[in-house]
Protein backbone atom coordinates (compact mmCIF):
# COMPACT_ATOMS: atom_id res chain seq x y z
CA UNK A 1 0.00 0.00 0.00
CA UNK A 2 1.35 3.67 -1.12
CA UNK A 3 0.05 6.53 1.28
CA UNK A 4 0.70 10.11 0.28
CA UNK A 5 -0.52 13.40 2.19
CA UNK A 6 -3.77 13.69 -0.16
CA UNK A 7 -5.07 10.52 -1.23
CA UNK A 8 -4.61 6.86 -0.61
CA UNK A 9 -3.97 4.33 -3.22
CA UNK A 10 -4.68 0.33 -2.74
CA UNK A 11 -2.87 -2.04 -4.76
CA UNK A 12 -2.22 -5.92 -5.64
CA UNK A 13 0.87 -7.32 -7.51
CA UNK A 14 1.69 -10.48 -8.77
CA UNK A 15 -0.94 -13.16 -10.81
CA UNK A 16 -4.16 -12.56 -9.40
CA UNK A 17 -6.06 -14.39 -6.61
CA UNK A 18 -5.22 -18.06 -6.78
CA UNK A 19 -8.88 -19.87 -6.99
CA UNK A 20 -10.19 -18.77 -10.36
CA UNK A 21 -13.89 -17.61 -11.13
CA UNK A 22 -16.27 -16.92 -13.85
CA UNK A 23 -19.04 -14.48 -15.17
CA UNK A 24 -21.42 -17.05 -15.32
CA UNK A 25 -24.23 -14.84 -16.65
CA UNK A 26 -25.99 -11.32 -16.62
CA UNK A 27 -28.63 -9.85 -16.21
CA UNK A 28 -30.29 -6.19 -16.54
CA UNK A 29 -33.61 -3.85 -15.47
CA UNK A 30 -34.38 -0.86 -17.03
CA UNK A 31 -37.56 0.74 -16.09
CA UNK A 32 -39.76 1.18 -18.92
CA UNK A 33 -40.58 4.87 -18.72
CA UNK A 34 -38.02 6.79 -20.68
CA UNK A 35 -37.56 10.17 -20.53
CA UNK A 36 -35.51 12.31 -23.98
CA UNK A 37 -34.02 15.42 -24.05
CA UNK A 38 -36.64 16.95 -25.39
CA UNK A 39 -38.98 15.94 -22.07
CA UNK A 40 -36.57 18.08 -20.11
CA UNK A 41 -36.18 21.00 -21.85
CA UNK A 42 -40.01 21.23 -20.90
CA UNK A 43 -39.29 22.10 -17.41
CA UNK A 44 -35.32 22.38 -17.45
CA UNK A 45 -33.56 25.66 -18.44
CA UNK A 46 -31.56 23.55 -21.32
CA UNK A 47 -31.65 22.27 -24.95
CA UNK A 48 -31.55 18.84 -26.60
CA UNK A 49 -28.45 20.41 -28.28
CA UNK A 50 -26.57 21.40 -24.81
CA UNK A 51 -27.33 18.02 -22.97
CA UNK A 52 -25.70 16.17 -26.21
CA UNK A 53 -22.88 17.88 -26.53
CA UNK A 54 -21.74 18.27 -22.87
CA UNK A 55 -23.09 14.31 -21.86
CA UNK A 56 -23.88 12.38 -25.22
CA UNK A 57 -27.04 11.41 -23.26
CA UNK A 58 -30.12 11.32 -25.66
CA UNK A 59 -32.44 10.02 -23.18
CA UNK A 60 -32.66 8.24 -19.23
CA UNK A 61 -34.69 5.87 -17.74
CA UNK A 62 -37.27 6.53 -14.77
CA UNK A 63 -38.50 4.39 -11.95
CA UNK A 64 -41.88 3.90 -11.53
CA UNK A 65 -42.85 5.90 -8.22
CA UNK A 66 -44.41 2.73 -6.14
CA UNK A 67 -41.48 0.73 -7.07
CA UNK A 68 -37.88 1.14 -5.42
CA UNK A 69 -34.08 0.03 -5.75
CA UNK A 70 -34.71 -3.01 -4.49
CA UNK A 71 -37.28 -3.53 -7.03
CA UNK A 72 -34.66 -3.06 -9.75
CA UNK A 73 -32.18 -5.34 -7.96
CA UNK A 74 -34.96 -8.57 -7.80
CA UNK A 75 -35.68 -7.76 -11.66
CA UNK A 76 -32.09 -8.02 -13.03
CA UNK A 77 -31.04 -10.78 -10.73
CA UNK A 78 -33.83 -13.19 -12.17
CA UNK A 79 -32.11 -13.37 -15.69
CA UNK A 80 -28.59 -13.58 -14.36
CA UNK A 81 -29.70 -16.68 -12.06
CA UNK A 82 -31.08 -17.92 -15.75
CA UNK A 83 -28.44 -17.44 -17.36
CA UNK A 84 -26.31 -19.32 -14.77
CA UNK A 85 -28.10 -21.70 -14.58
CA UNK A 86 -27.94 -21.23 -10.36
CA UNK A 87 -31.17 -21.48 -8.17
CA UNK A 88 -31.67 -19.18 -5.55
CA UNK A 89 -30.69 -21.52 -2.85
CA UNK A 90 -27.55 -21.70 -4.35
CA UNK A 91 -26.16 -18.47 -3.65
CA UNK A 92 -23.49 -18.30 -1.48
CA UNK A 93 -23.46 -14.24 -0.93
CA UNK A 94 -25.73 -11.62 -2.18
CA UNK A 95 -24.09 -8.38 -2.72
CA UNK A 96 -26.14 -4.85 -3.17
CA UNK A 97 -23.69 -1.97 -4.94
CA UNK A 98 -26.04 1.13 -4.90
CA UNK A 99 -25.93 4.57 -3.12
CA UNK A 100 -29.93 4.50 -3.62
CA UNK A 101 -30.42 1.98 -0.80
CA UNK A 102 -34.50 1.20 0.21
CA UNK A 103 -34.05 3.24 3.16
CA UNK A 104 -31.30 2.83 6.20
CA UNK A 105 -32.03 0.05 7.62
CA UNK A 106 -32.62 -2.93 7.39
CA UNK A 107 -30.34 -3.55 4.51
CA UNK A 108 -31.52 -3.42 0.94
CA UNK A 109 -29.15 -6.58 0.04
CA UNK A 110 -31.26 -8.67 2.62
CA UNK A 111 -34.39 -7.35 1.06
CA UNK A 112 -33.64 -8.43 -2.12
CA UNK A 113 -32.24 -11.56 -0.58
CA UNK A 114 -35.35 -12.32 0.79
CA UNK A 115 -37.38 -11.51 -2.66
CA UNK A 116 -35.41 -13.92 -4.22
CA UNK A 117 -35.64 -17.06 -2.06
CA UNK A 118 -31.31 -16.96 -1.28
CA UNK A 119 -32.21 -18.16 2.29
CA UNK A 120 -28.56 -19.07 2.76
CA UNK A 121 -26.88 -16.31 1.11
CA UNK A 122 -24.69 -13.78 2.93
CA UNK A 123 -25.94 -10.21 2.18
CA UNK A 124 -24.06 -7.63 1.78
CA UNK A 125 -24.45 -3.80 0.78
CA UNK A 126 -22.07 -1.72 -0.72
CA UNK A 127 -22.87 1.60 -0.85
CA UNK A 128 -20.64 4.94 -0.27
CA UNK A 129 -18.40 5.02 -2.98
CA UNK A 130 -21.50 6.06 -5.14
CA UNK A 131 -20.32 5.13 -8.60
CA UNK A 132 -17.34 3.44 -7.94
CA UNK A 133 -19.30 0.78 -5.57
CA UNK A 134 -19.54 -1.58 -8.16
CA UNK A 135 -16.27 -1.86 -8.72
CA UNK A 136 -15.49 -2.45 -5.14
CA UNK A 137 -18.18 -4.68 -4.59
CA UNK A 138 -16.84 -7.10 -7.31
CA UNK A 139 -13.26 -7.50 -5.59
CA UNK A 140 -15.09 -8.16 -2.63
CA UNK A 141 -17.02 -11.08 -4.66
CA UNK A 142 -13.22 -12.10 -5.89
CA UNK A 143 -12.59 -12.14 -2.43
CA UNK A 144 -15.24 -14.00 -1.05
CA UNK A 145 -14.87 -16.34 -3.72
CA UNK A 146 -11.68 -17.65 -2.44
CA UNK A 147 -13.07 -18.90 0.54
CA UNK A 148 -13.09 -22.84 0.23
CA UNK A 149 -17.15 -22.88 1.04
CA UNK A 150 -18.10 -19.97 -1.01
CA UNK A 151 -19.03 -20.86 -4.51
CA UNK A 152 -21.60 -18.98 -5.55
CA UNK A 153 -22.05 -14.88 -5.41
CA UNK A 154 -24.64 -12.64 -6.86
CA UNK A 155 -23.90 -8.99 -6.99
CA UNK A 156 -26.69 -6.40 -8.13
CA UNK A 157 -25.64 -2.81 -9.03
CA UNK A 158 -28.60 -0.25 -8.96
CA UNK A 159 -28.88 3.06 -8.35
CA UNK A 160 -32.51 5.07 -8.78
CA UNK A 161 -31.39 8.44 -8.79
CA UNK A 162 -33.89 10.10 -9.96
CA UNK A 163 -34.80 9.82 -6.24
CA UNK A 164 -32.38 12.03 -4.76
CA UNK A 165 -31.95 14.48 -7.65
CA UNK A 166 -33.57 18.19 -7.99
CA UNK A 167 -36.16 17.81 -10.70
CA UNK A 168 -35.36 21.93 -11.03
CA UNK A 169 -31.35 21.42 -11.09
CA UNK A 170 -30.40 21.04 -14.92
CA UNK A 171 -27.00 19.91 -13.90
CA UNK A 172 -27.62 16.76 -12.06
CA UNK A 173 -31.11 16.36 -13.51
CA UNK A 174 -30.13 15.52 -16.96
CA UNK A 175 -27.40 13.54 -16.54
CA UNK A 176 -28.79 10.75 -14.60
CA UNK A 177 -31.23 7.88 -15.10
CA UNK A 178 -32.34 4.78 -13.02
CA UNK A 179 -31.12 1.10 -13.64
CA UNK A 180 -29.82 -1.97 -12.11
CA UNK A 181 -27.44 -5.07 -13.94
CA UNK A 182 -26.71 -8.12 -11.92
CA UNK A 183 -23.88 -10.60 -12.26
CA UNK A 184 -23.50 -14.03 -11.40
CA UNK A 185 -19.86 -15.18 -10.06
CA UNK A 186 -19.08 -19.03 -10.09
CA UNK A 187 -15.73 -20.80 -9.22
CA UNK A 188 -13.71 -22.02 -12.27
CA UNK A 189 -11.63 -25.02 -13.08
CA UNK A 190 -10.31 -22.43 -15.86
CA UNK A 191 -6.77 -21.88 -13.93
CA UNK A 192 -5.88 -18.41 -14.95
CA UNK A 193 -9.95 -17.10 -14.99
CA UNK A 194 -10.69 -14.25 -12.80
CA UNK A 195 -8.99 -11.43 -10.99
CA UNK A 196 -5.54 -10.78 -12.37
CA UNK A 197 -4.89 -7.08 -10.52
CA UNK A 198 -6.59 -3.94 -9.14
CA UNK A 199 -5.50 -0.68 -8.62
CA UNK A 200 -7.80 1.27 -5.56
CA UNK A 201 -7.52 5.43 -4.48
CA UNK A 202 -9.82 8.04 -2.78
CA UNK A 203 -9.08 11.56 -2.49
CA UNK A 204 -11.57 13.10 0.02
CA UNK A 205 -13.69 15.98 -1.67
CA UNK A 206 -17.25 17.27 -1.18
CA UNK A 207 -17.42 18.22 -4.52
CA UNK A 208 -20.18 15.37 -4.85
CA UNK A 209 -22.29 14.90 -1.85
CA UNK A 210 -25.91 14.75 -0.47
CA UNK A 211 -25.34 16.63 2.63
CA UNK A 212 -28.48 15.65 4.89
CA UNK A 213 -29.83 12.94 6.48
CA UNK A 214 -26.78 11.52 8.45
CA UNK A 215 -25.81 12.02 12.11
CA UNK A 216 -23.85 15.51 10.74
CA UNK A 217 -27.28 16.77 9.64
CA UNK A 218 -29.87 14.77 10.49
CA UNK A 219 -33.43 15.21 8.54
CA UNK A 220 -35.85 17.99 9.55
CA UNK A 221 -37.91 20.46 8.17
CA UNK A 222 -35.48 22.76 7.98
CA UNK A 223 -32.76 20.31 5.85
CA UNK A 224 -35.99 19.24 3.06
CA UNK A 225 -36.85 22.54 2.86
CA UNK A 226 -33.34 23.90 1.85
CA UNK A 227 -33.18 20.62 -0.33
CA UNK A 228 -30.35 19.38 1.37
CA UNK A 229 -31.41 15.84 0.71
CA UNK A 230 -30.72 16.45 -2.85
CA UNK A 231 -27.34 14.95 -4.87
CA UNK A 232 -25.07 18.31 -5.68
CA UNK A 233 -22.10 17.96 -7.89
CA UNK A 234 -19.56 20.10 -9.17
CA UNK A 235 -18.94 19.22 -12.50
CA UNK A 236 -15.88 20.53 -13.36
CA UNK A 237 -14.25 18.95 -10.41
CA UNK A 238 -15.85 15.46 -11.62
CA UNK A 239 -14.51 16.19 -15.07
CA UNK A 240 -11.00 16.44 -13.94
CA UNK A 241 -11.16 13.93 -11.23
CA UNK A 242 -12.61 11.52 -13.84
CA UNK A 243 -10.29 12.33 -16.79
CA UNK A 244 -7.22 12.02 -14.40
CA UNK A 245 -8.11 9.12 -12.19
CA UNK A 246 -9.66 6.46 -15.05
CA UNK A 247 -6.54 6.49 -17.29
CA UNK A 248 -4.03 6.75 -14.41
CA UNK A 249 -6.19 3.70 -12.61
CA UNK A 250 -6.70 1.58 -15.68
CA UNK A 251 -2.70 1.71 -16.42
CA UNK A 252 -1.75 0.89 -13.18
CA UNK A 253 -3.97 -2.56 -13.01
CA UNK A 254 -2.85 -3.29 -16.47
CA UNK A 255 0.71 -2.91 -15.43
CA UNK A 256 0.14 -5.01 -12.75
CA UNK A 257 -1.25 -7.69 -14.34
CA UNK A 258 1.74 -7.68 -17.06
CA UNK A 259 -0.57 -7.01 -19.86
CA UNK A 260 -0.23 -3.70 -22.56
CA UNK A 261 -2.82 -1.40 -23.12
CA UNK A 262 -3.35 -2.99 -26.70
CA UNK A 263 -3.87 -7.18 -25.13
CA UNK A 264 -6.95 -5.88 -23.60
CA UNK A 265 -9.81 -6.81 -24.96
CA UNK A 266 -12.82 -4.67 -23.64
CA UNK A 267 -12.61 -1.40 -21.34
CA UNK A 268 -16.08 -1.39 -19.23
CA UNK A 269 -16.21 2.08 -17.43
CA UNK A 270 -18.52 3.76 -15.86
CA UNK A 271 -21.14 5.54 -17.80
CA UNK A 272 -20.69 9.01 -16.33
CA UNK A 273 -20.95 11.23 -19.38
CA UNK A 274 -19.92 10.24 -23.17
CA UNK A 275 -17.45 13.12 -23.21
CA UNK A 276 -15.45 11.65 -20.03
CA UNK A 277 -15.54 7.96 -21.87
CA UNK A 278 -13.88 9.78 -24.95
CA UNK A 279 -11.43 11.65 -22.67
CA UNK A 280 -10.45 8.66 -21.26
CA UNK A 281 -10.22 6.24 -24.39
CA UNK A 282 -7.90 9.04 -26.32
CA UNK A 283 -5.58 9.18 -23.01
CA UNK A 284 -5.26 5.43 -23.26
CA UNK A 285 -4.55 5.37 -27.11
CA UNK A 286 -7.92 2.82 -27.07
CA UNK A 287 -9.94 2.45 -30.13
CA UNK A 288 -13.93 3.56 -29.87
CA UNK A 289 -14.92 0.00 -30.50
CA UNK A 290 -12.95 -1.95 -27.28
CA UNK A 291 -15.23 0.61 -24.88
CA UNK A 292 -18.97 -0.31 -25.32
CA UNK A 293 -21.12 2.70 -24.32
CA UNK A 294 -24.46 2.64 -22.56
CA UNK A 295 -24.51 6.08 -21.64
CA UNK A 296 -25.86 7.48 -24.47
CA UNK A 297 -29.81 5.75 -24.26
CA UNK A 298 -29.48 4.99 -20.31
CA UNK A 299 -27.90 7.98 -19.24
CA UNK A 300 -25.36 7.98 -15.95
CA UNK A 301 -26.96 5.16 -13.97
CA UNK A 302 -24.25 5.16 -11.11
CA UNK A 303 -22.73 1.70 -10.10
CA UNK A 304 -24.89 0.14 -12.56
CA UNK A 305 -23.37 1.75 -15.65
CA UNK A 306 -20.12 -0.69 -16.33
CA UNK A 307 -21.98 -3.59 -15.73
CA UNK A 308 -25.00 -2.66 -18.25
CA UNK A 309 -21.69 -2.04 -20.44
CA UNK A 310 -20.56 -5.50 -19.45
CA UNK A 311 -23.97 -7.35 -20.20
CA UNK A 312 -24.52 -6.05 -23.32
CA UNK A 313 -21.47 -7.46 -24.63
CA UNK A 314 -21.96 -10.55 -22.87
CA UNK A 315 -25.54 -11.10 -24.35
CA UNK A 316 -24.16 -10.56 -28.02
CA UNK A 317 -21.28 -13.27 -27.43
CA UNK A 318 -18.65 -10.64 -27.69
CA UNK A 319 -16.70 -11.60 -24.47
CA UNK A 320 -15.12 -15.05 -25.28
CA UNK A 321 -13.17 -17.59 -22.96
CA UNK A 322 -9.24 -15.79 -22.50
CA UNK A 323 -10.05 -12.54 -23.18
CA UNK A 324 -8.48 -9.60 -20.89
CA UNK A 325 -10.83 -6.92 -19.55
CA UNK A 326 -11.19 -4.22 -17.31
CA UNK A 327 -13.86 -2.96 -15.15
CA UNK A 328 -12.96 0.63 -14.01
CA UNK A 329 -15.28 3.55 -12.70
CA UNK A 330 -14.86 7.25 -10.32
CA UNK A 331 -17.78 7.89 -7.35
CA UNK A 332 -18.65 10.51 -5.26
CA UNK A 333 -15.75 10.76 -2.43
CA UNK A 334 -13.65 10.77 -4.78
CA UNK A 335 -13.09 6.74 -4.57
CA UNK A 336 -11.89 4.86 -7.74
CA UNK A 337 -10.82 1.66 -8.83
CA UNK A 338 -9.68 -0.59 -11.38
CA UNK A 339 -10.05 -4.65 -11.48
CA UNK A 340 -8.27 -6.18 -14.73
CA UNK A 341 -10.16 -9.35 -15.19
CA UNK A 342 -9.38 -12.49 -17.83
CA UNK A 343 -12.78 -14.06 -19.19
CA UNK A 344 -13.07 -17.76 -18.47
Amino acid sequence: MTVTADQTLYHQTGAGLPVPFAVAGTGVYLPPTVVTNQQLTRTLDTSDEWITSRTGIRERRRLAPHLATSDMCVAAARPALDAAGVAPAQLDAVIVATYTWDQPLPSTALIVKDALGAHRALPLDVTQAACASGVQAMLIAAHLLQNPSITTVLLIAADCASRITDPTDRTTGVFFGDAAAAVVITRSDNAGAGLLSYDLGSELSYDVQIRAGGSRLPASTATVAAGEHYLRMDGRAVWNAATTRLPESITNAAHRAGVPIDGIRYFFLHQANLNILTETMTALGVPRQRVPVTVDRLGNTGSAGLFTALHATVAEGALRPGDTYVLSGIGAGFQWGTLCLRHA
